[in-house]
Formats: structure tokens, sequence, C-alpha cells
């Protein structure tokens, strides 16, 4: 399984190509004998339950983001997003994000994703594979940036969430927006630290992420609130297929202008 967090931040580390650090994972250090992940059974049973629940043939929901970056003066620094995505599995993604640094949207139609900037007048578009996880791996190794929610959009999203982490256990349970929610905690060497807190039902829905870097200067984080779940939708195939209006300009793609379309900040 990918570990989408693990590919994006090692790719920023090493080329510096997005400023502020992706909420995907850095790799451990490998040992001779990797020791078997320590998962309390309630934080794995909640998991399998999101998994079971994210692997739906469609959904759709909204997520607030806070990420913390590094100016070039190196103070830490935040930037805000919202994010509206639907999926259609297995090869179909729609993103549209509104944030600090203006509007875009990802659109992914089976065998091309398309980055799309303000009102769509430039664009920029590659080939990808026919899944959706496929086209991520593409994303990531092609740009070196990151989609903050990656994991949840994969073909198994229990399994890439628990990729990488060493440790997670049950906290307690909270009130979001008047549903109760599991808060669990994950490790992830090297320094790296996951809070989810998962909506303590049936579906066990993620409700908010944060993502802690303590190995990175300032310790920053990224954080996620997710709503608007919504498992009822049949988006049609036009849903996803840019159609670029009138005197649009196609751009070459460059890891500035994915950052941009993926809710990075550069």
């Amino acid at each position: 399984m990918t570990n989408f967090r693990r590919a994006a931040l090692l790719a920023a580390l090493i080329a510096s190509v997005v400023v502020g650090p992706a909420p995907w994972r850095v790799p451990a250090v490998a040992a001779a004998e990797p020791a078997k992940p320590a998962i309390s059974k309630e934080a794995s049973a909640a998991l399998a339950q999101m998994g079971a629940s994210l692997e739906a043939k469609a959904f759709s929901f909204q997520a607030r983001t806070i990420r913390a970056y590094s100016a070039p003066n190196k103070q830490l620094l935040h930037i805000l997003h919202v994010f509206k995505v639907t999926v259609r599995r297995p090869d179909r993604l729609l993103v549209d994000v509104a944030g600090d640094d203006g509007t875009r949207k990802v659109m992914y139609d089976g065998s091309t994703l398309v980055l799309a900037l303000g009102d769509g007048k430039r664009y920029a578009s590659i080939p990808v594979p026919n899944t959706i996880q496929g086209m991520l791996q593409v994303a990531v190794g092609h740009f070196g940036v990151d989609f903050p929610l990656a994991d949840f959009l994969t073909d198994a999203p229990a399994k890439s969430f628990l990729t990488g982490v060493t440790a997670g256990r049950e906290v307690d349970t909270v009130t979001i927006d008047g549903v109760p929610c599991r808060h669990l905690v994950f490790s992830q060497p090297p320094g790296i630290e996951l809070e989810l807190w998962l909506e303590k039902n049936e579906q066990s829905l993620p409700r908010r992420l944060i993502v802690t870097y303590r190995t990175l200067p300032g310790e920053p984080n990224f954080i996620a609130e997710m709503s608007d779940w919504n498992f009822t939708i049949h988006p049609p195939d036009a849903d996803f297929a840019f159609q670029p209006p009138e005197g649009a300009v196609q751009v070459e793609p460059t890891p500035a202008m994915a950052a941009k379309g993926m809710g990075g900040n550069q």
C-alpha cells in the first residue's frame, strides 16, 4: 500500500518543492525485523468500520483545513482551505477548493487529471491511470505535492491510513457538532503524531484529523474538520469532465500549480 503522506513529505524535504509540511508521512528508518504495530482493539475496530464506509461506490463530503508552512524568513504561518470532494469509485474524483490563496478545481475523469485555477482560464492536465488510487500515486510522484485527505480516498482507506503507523489507541469520547466521536491517537516514526476523530457509530466517519510533525522546525501541523458526508449521491460522468471556457489557455503543469490545485501552498 502506498503511503501518500510519506511520499509527498519526503519529496518536499528533499527538493523543497512545496512550502510547508505535507500531511503525508515520512518513512520510518528501516529495521531488520519490523515490529508488529501496537494498535489497540478499539482503534483497529473503529478504523475497520471507517474503511468499510469509505469503500462505498460514491460519496461526497466537505473539509475545512488549516495548514502550517514556513515563510522565507522561517516564520511559521498558516493557510486555510475549504474542500468540497465528490468521489465515484473506481475512477472519478472532483475537488472544489476555496482558500486564502484563491479558488481552483481538480477534476479526474478516469484517464486525465485536470488542475484549473480560478475561473478555469488557466489549466493543466496530465494522463493518469484509471483508478483514483493510481491517479493519486502519479500526482504525488509527478509533482511531489500532496492531497491532504488522500488516505480516505484510496482503495483501502483503513489500511492506507495505518501505513507506517507503529502504535495507536483510543483516548476518549468527545462530541463534535452534536455527534459522539472516538478520539484516536497514532504514532509514526520519526516524530509524526496523528489524531483522528471518528463518529462513534456503525459508519465511523472521519470528523477531524490533526497531523503534527515533532521533528520539523516549529513542530507544524495540519488540521482538517470534515462534515456533510453524503452517501446517496449518483454523480454523472459530466460532473467530472472539464470543459475549458472560451479563451482558456492550457499551460504546462508545474509543482507550484499542482500545489495550489491540491490544497498545498507554494
